[in-house]
């Protein structure tokens, strides 16, 4: 494990200095390059749309200054997660489903979870900051479980039973969303020592920065996925009323 105090994307970026804080390591533009080509040739033609979305929230995620701005506030972490499992897993599910057969849904949930869970121990957290590998590690554990379960929930024609099991998964997802977002907004202290420097450098005090984290976690995470949840009940049941 590395010694150095800065993470992945570090340095923190100073407000002046944001847009100039784009992140172009070699490895990782091949990397996306390869992988981006990957998906578009998997996608269908009625799915190069989400394809696309899926590419541009990667270099979003990892290549514009989104993942400095995750050294300096934790919020931004927060909300770096958000974009990977909200909207970069839902268009690669869409694009190019995985495992849909394989690996069940409340499988790739749980894991999904435990790995969320995981992101926010601040021991756990302190080692992701100060090691490349294990930082890559946690965020394939995070992408590649979303990716499958919402292959799995997106699958096509959901009614019934099966629209109700997929609700209540999403529901699920939306639920631990929720969990971790009350515990970052109403914990008394600062649980993330890393992000202080960044806070005040930003103007911020860090135990508001540590809140508003959960309040990213509530407002654009739990919000959105109870309500897919909720969309997804109410047309499974007419599905089933008509038949």
């Amino acid at each position: 494990m590395s010694d150095r105090l800065d993470p992945y994307c570090g340095p923190a970026p100073a407000p002046g200095a944001l847009w100039q804080s784009w992140n172009l390591d070699p490895p990782l533009l091949a990397g996306l390059a390869l992988f981006s080509g990957l998906v578009l040739w998997r996608a269908g033609r009625g799915q190069r749309g989400a394809a696309l979305i899926a590419v541009a929230a990667l270099v979003v995620a990892f290549v514009s200054p989104l993942c400095a701005m995750t050294v300096a506030l934790f919020s931004v972490r927060s909300a770096h997660h958000l974009l990977l499992i909200t909207l970069a897993a839902p268009a690669l599910a869409v694009a190019w489903p995985i495992l849909t057969r394989r690996l069940p849904a409340g499988v790739s949930l749980a894991v999904l979870s435990g790995v969320m869970v995981a992101w926010h121990i601040p021991a756990i957290y302190d080692a992701i900051w100060r090691s490349d590998g294990l930082y890559w590690l946690m965020q394939a554990a995070m992408l590649l479980p979303a990716w499958a379960f919402w292959s799995a929930v997106l699958a096509p024609a959901p009614a019934g039973d099966e629209a109700l099991r997929r609700a209540v998964l999403i529901g699920g997802l939306a639920g631990v969303m929720g969990f971790l977002g009350a515990i970052l907004t109403f914990a008394p202290s600062i649980l993330y020592f890393p992000h202080i420097d960044g806070a005040v450098a930003w103007g911020m005090d860090p135990l508001v920065d540590q809140q508003l984290a959960g309040l990213v976690m509530w407002v654009p995470g739990f919000l959105p996925v109870a309500a897919s949840a909720a969309g997804m009940l109410w047309h499974g049941w007419r599905r089933g009323f008509a038949a």
